[in-house]
Parts: C-alpha cells; sequence; structure tokens
C-alpha cells in the first residue's frame, strides 16, 4: 500500500504501529478542534483597540443569544462587525483551501496539486482585474467566480477536445488555459492600470481579507458548506482512485464519473474562496502533506483534519499580515507563500527520506 501511495504521488506517512497511529490521530484531532476556537477568538484580540478575552467572548455570546451588549457600541462594532467577520472569513477560506488541495493531489495523483490548478486562480484574477479597471469593484466577488467558472469549463472542453479526463491531460489543459488567462490578466493591468487601481489590483492578486464582511462569511461558509458533503462522502472512493484508475475501477469505483464530479465541485469551491479573499497560495499544497505526514492517508480522516489546519492557519497568517507592520497591512498571500515555501522544502527533504 505505501508503495502504490508512493507511486501515486501522495505522501506516505512513515510506518507506525497501529496503535501509535490512532494515538497520534485522536492527538491531532484533538488539538486542533479545541485550537480552532481559540485561535478566533485570540485573533480577534489582535489590533490596535485593546480588547480582553472576556470583552470578545461575552460580545460574540451577547450577539448569539440577542442579549445585552458587554462594550459601548464603538467598540462592539470592532469586535462584532470588523473583526469577527474577517477572522471566520480566513477560517472558512484556509479550511477550504486545504480540503480543496487535499482531493486535487488525490484525483491528479499529482503531489504538487493545489487548488489553483486547471486554471482556476487566473480566472478568477481576470475577472477580478477587469471589473477593477471598470471602476465596479462591488461586482469584484461574481467576476473572480465567474472568472473561475470559466477556466474550468475551458479547461475541460480543452481536455475533452484532446481526447479524455484523464489527470495528465486535464493538468496540460488547466496549465495552458491558465498561461492565456494570466496573459489576459497582464495586459489589462498594463494597458488600463493607473496608480491607484494598479495598488487595489495588486493587492487582491496577492490574496488579502482587508475587506471581509459577514457578506464575504456567509458567501464563503455556505460554499464551504455545500462543497464539503459530496468531498466528504467521496473519502472511500478517492482512497480507490490513489492506487491507480484501474485498481478503483476494479473496487466498484466509476472513475469518469467520480474524477469530473470532483473537479468541477472543487472548481466550483475554489472560485467561492478566491472571489473573496483574492489568490492566496500554499495553503491547498502544504496542508494536506503535513497532516498524512502524521495521520496517513485515509481521506476520511484527512479531509475534515485538513479544514481544521488550514483554518487554523489561515486565521493566524492573517493576523501576522494585519497587525506585523500596523498600520500598514500585508497581502496574506506574501505571508503565506514566505512560510509555505520553507515548510514545503522541508517536507520535499522528508519524503525523500522516507523513499530511501
Amino acid at each position: 500500500m505505501t508503495s502504490a501511495l508512493t507511486t501515486a504521488g501522495v505522501t506516505p506517512a512513515p510506518p507506525q504501529p497501529q496503535a501509535t497511529r490512532r494515538a497520534a490521530t485522536l492527538l491531532t484531532a484533538i488539538v486542533l478542534v479545541l485550537a480552532l476556537p481559540v485561535s478566533i477568538v485570540a485573533a480577534v484580540l489582535f489590533g490596535p483597540a485593546d480588547l480582553q478575552p472576556s470583552e470578545v467572548m461575552g460580545t460574540i455570546w451577547a450577539h448569539l443569544t440577542g442579549g445585552d451588549p458587554v462594550l459601548s457600541l464603538t467598540r462592539d462594532a470592532i469586535v462584532w462587525e470588523s473583526r469577527m467577520p474577517r477572522v471566520l472569513t480566513a477560517a472558512a477560506v484556509g479550511g477550504g483551501l486545504a480540503v480543496a488541495g487535499a482531493v486535487m493531489q488525490s484525483l491528479t495523483r499529482n503531489p504538487l496539486a493545489d487548488p489553483y490548478l486547471l486554471g482556476l486562480s487566473s480566472g478568477a484574477s481576470t475577472g477580478a482585474v477587469l471589473v477593477l479597471v471598470l471602476g465596479a469593484s462591488i461586482a469584484l466577488p461574481f467576476a473572480a467566480f465567474a472568472g473561475a467558472l470559466l477556466a474550468l469549463l475551458l479547461t475541460l472542453a480543452l481536455a475533452r477536445a484532446a481526447g479524455a479526463f484523464s489527470p495528465t491531460t486535464i493538468i496540460l489543459a488547466g496549465l495552458a488555459v491558465s498561461a492565456v488567462l494570466s496573459a489576459l490578466t497582464s495586459l489589462v493591468i498594463f494597458w488600463s492600470a493607473g496608480n491607484d487601481t494598479y495598488r487595489e489590483m495588486l493587492a487582491w492578486l496577492l490574496g488579502s481579507m482587508a475587506g471581509a464582511n459577514w457578506a464575504d462569511a456567509a458567501l464563503v461558509g455556505l460554499a464551504v458548506a455545500i462543497c464539503a458533503v459530496p468531498l466528504l462522502a467521496s473519502a472511500r472512493s478517492l482512497d480507490a482512485l490513489v492506487l491507480g484508475d484501474t485498481a478503483a475501477t476494479a473496487l466498484g469505483v466509476a472513475v469518469p464519473r467520480l474524477r469530473l464530479t470532483l473537479f468541477v465541485v472543487t472548481a466550483l469551491l475554489t472560485g467561492a474562496l478566491v472571489s473573496a479573499s483574492g489568490s492566496i497560495g500554499f495553503i491547498g499544497l502544504i496542508l494536506p502533506h503535513a497532516v498524512r505526514a502524521v495521520v496517513g492517508a485515509a481521506h476520511r480522516i484527512v479531509l475534515p483534519l485538513s479544514f481544521l489546519a488550514g483554518a487554523v492557519f489561515m486565521v493566524w497568517a492573517d493576523t501576522v499580515a494585519r497587525t506585523m507592520f500596523d498600520p500598514r497591512e500585508l497581502p496574506v498571500g506574501i505571508v503565506t507563500a514566505l512560510i509555505g515555501g520553507p515548510v514545503f522544502a522541508i517536507l520535499m527533504m522528508r519524503m525523500r527520506g522516507q523513499r530511501r
């Protein structure tokens, strides 16, 4: 099984006794389940306004239950209208990208796959840049989502025209679509952007939660909730697919239908996430590998734990982005790249050591 997973390009966990593996999985799940709400409350504390944990938790409880406010109107708005939707949006985006990355790596049997494969990021960027140039920033989420969806359709159409929905064909089609859309985005920026618009485009292309509000939090939360059902329900089929199309078919998996369905679901999820946060790399690439290294390759465990790990990671990455150089704010994509690049290099060296 381990050699099969290695051949398939999915990171195998090091050999461990079953009891040790179960204990590591249980401990990881407990840590992540506790870390997410603690991280959300702690992240709300960071910022120019001096807040106490009891005030943050009291404000959240009051809004959820309709109770009396515990803070002044201004401080209540800082917690509930400014920081809470931003932190929840970051958690949903991070978790969703991590789950999408885990699914994409299994569908393509490519350890370097992430949610931006298939040209999704480039398509979303093209749509966002076009509405920013036209001065219609209010339509940015819809344009980004439409761009991601268009990129998916172009990729699938090109793959179909090239022969079949095999992993290699789809990846190559995605690279071609991504290259064309990236060039189109660069052309629009080069030709049309002024100073202010250029700065706004750059911030979006590097990823940012700065403008997140309750509408964004609801959008990404709903997208994650809807897409999580088919993805989690396909866990056993994904386990079989990692072994290869022939083995999966022998185990009763309808491979072409499964692959097409999950590609579409993953693309829709990614489009919704990117429309709210901009282009953020490395989350979907690294977190699934890190989780597999601890708990093994079973998708019924990897998918939910990847969501929790991605959510916690993104909450803290966004907190660093908005507080490290206060009052200036870094695009969160810079933070994830600075952390993700070295971590990915370490994972690569660890994978090499395991194969020896």
